[in-house]
């Protein structure tokens, strides 16, 4: 079966295939090096899209990037409009206002969404870790001396008597079995959590 020939043409005996390295080459000459318009419009998207991480970014860094007031206001405007085609156009115009940032300011910008989004990332697994001490710490008595071992400053007493309370807490009567109940959990299984999570902020 004869293959498919590649689109193409040939520059001075030489065959160019369409969207190959060269081509991009050739056609960058001939437009002088300015970029295509499917490039122009996908930085364009993009800038949009960087607008719109600036909606969910916290105040704090926010504000610490000091934005144009035109850019501060047309963001602001975004927030109050609730109607889809109306949000739409004026994310459009912020787009057109990003394009007006130089390299640094959008640099800051990046820097400043990749910061928010690092916390979030750090936060989520410190609570994941959390999570795992407590279970634990209520299912072996050998994961109190580990974590005794690592954060020696803990109230050993109080920890202890929050572990008997979480695992009599945990023990199903006869009545939750025969009904396939989940143990419940008490008072002293949200405690060691919040015992474990304040250490770590100490760390």
């Amino acid at each position: 079966m004869s293959r498919k020939p590649k689109r193409g043409y040939y520059v001075r005996g030489q065959f160019v295939a369409e969207g190959s390295e060269l081509d991009l080459e050739l056609q960058a000459e001939r437009t002088g090096g300015e970029p295509s318009r499917t490039e122009l419009k996908k930085e364009s998207e993009d800038l949009q899209k960087l607008g719109e991480a600036l909606l969910d970014l916290r105040t704090g860094l926010f504000e610490r990037l000091d934005l144009p007031e035109k850019l501060v206001d047309a963001l602001a405007e975004v927030r109050r409009i609730t109607n889809f085609e109306g949000r739409r156009r004026q994310m459009q115009y912020v787009g057109k206002l990003m394009r007006g940032l130089d390299e640094a300011q959008l640099q800051a910008i990046r820097d400043a969404i990749d910061e928010q989004q690092g916390g979030s990332a750090a936060e989520t697994l410190a609570l994941h870790e959390a999570e795992r001490w407590r279970d634990d710490l209520i299912a072996r008595d050998e994961a109190l001396h580990d974590w005794i071992a690592k954060h020696p400053e803990t109230d050993v007493q109080q920890l202890r008597a929050l572990i008997r309370q979480a695992r009599k807490d945990t023990q199903p009567d006869a009545e939750s079995v025969s009904k396939g109940l989940v143990p419940r959990r008490g008072r002293a299984y949200r405690e060691i959590f919040q015992l474990v999570r304040e250490q770590q902020d100490h760390e």
